[in-house]
């Protein structure tokens, strides 16, 4: 039995226990074990729910159990976030993350505690999670040298300036529309200003060369209508 703890139980965080819980016959038969979500971490409170009795609001509860196998990371940004996993994975879990902006700005102090504590931190999510990538990168091309990776890196951004593109329309018709949608979260900062391809772009480049590449040196810009009217 492999015994699982998610961080933080939002969209991403509640999707994971979802899929959990529908392929879990499918899970043990590929895997031979029962994968068992135990705790949840998250300042809510959700009464009346199935998983209500497996909250828990103190990260303790789950460094400190010793049934715990696996924590799955789900919370975003970096801060306490980082200290979270990185407190998993010197108590000897493994950590699997959809962050970006934890594995761009720690990915590699984590990497390093993981190895000495002989366990996983595994990140595939936090970038072309369905292509997949960074795998591909690691293990199928680990024996490449890279010029260039191409590709669309923001999926928000990329549907924003195709309806201006192809449709004619405004930026903040667009904008709009992908956030009815669901494709642009509420404040999609991240996304238009580009922080969430910056990141991502660290991340590849520092897979492919083997080298340390901080986001933060990379040149980033956000859509500006008065910048750019190509459109």
């Amino acid at each position: 039995m492999f015994n699982i703890a998610i961080l933080g139980f939002g969209t991403v965080g509640s999707g994971v226990y979802e899929v959990i819980k529908q392929n879990n016959a499918l899970l043990k038969e590929k895997t031979g074990e029962d994968i068992v979500v135990k705790k949840i971490l998250d300042l809510r409170e959700f009464p009346g729910t199935e998983w209500e009795n497996l909250l828990v609001h103190d990260i303790k509860e789950i460094i400190e159990d010793k049934d715990i196998d696996v924590v799955v990371e789900t919370m975003g940004g970096t801060s306490p976030a980082f200290e979270f996993v990185r407190d998993a994975l010197l108590s000897g879990k493994h950590v699997t993350t959809s962050n970006k902006a934890l594995v761009a700005a720690h990915g590699t102090e984590l990497l390093k505690i993981a190895r000495e504590k002989n366990v996983n931190f595994f990140f595939e999510a936090s970038v072309g999670g369905g292509i997949p990538i960074i795998r591909t990168l690691t293990e199928s091309y680990a024996g490449e040298h890279f010029k260039e990776i191409t590709g669309i890196l923001n999926g928000t951004t990329n549907y924003i300036l195709t309806k201006m593109d192809a449709e004619g329309e405004s930026f903040e018709r667009a904008l709009a529309t992908a956030q009815d949608l669901g494709y642009a979260e509420r404040n999609p900062e991240a996304d238009v200003e580009g922080h969430d391809t910056c990141r991502k772009i660290a991340i590849l480049s520092s897979l492919a060369t083997g080298k340390e590449v901080n986001f933060e040196n990379i040149h980033t810009e956000g859509y500006h209508k008065d910048r750019y009217n190509g459109f």
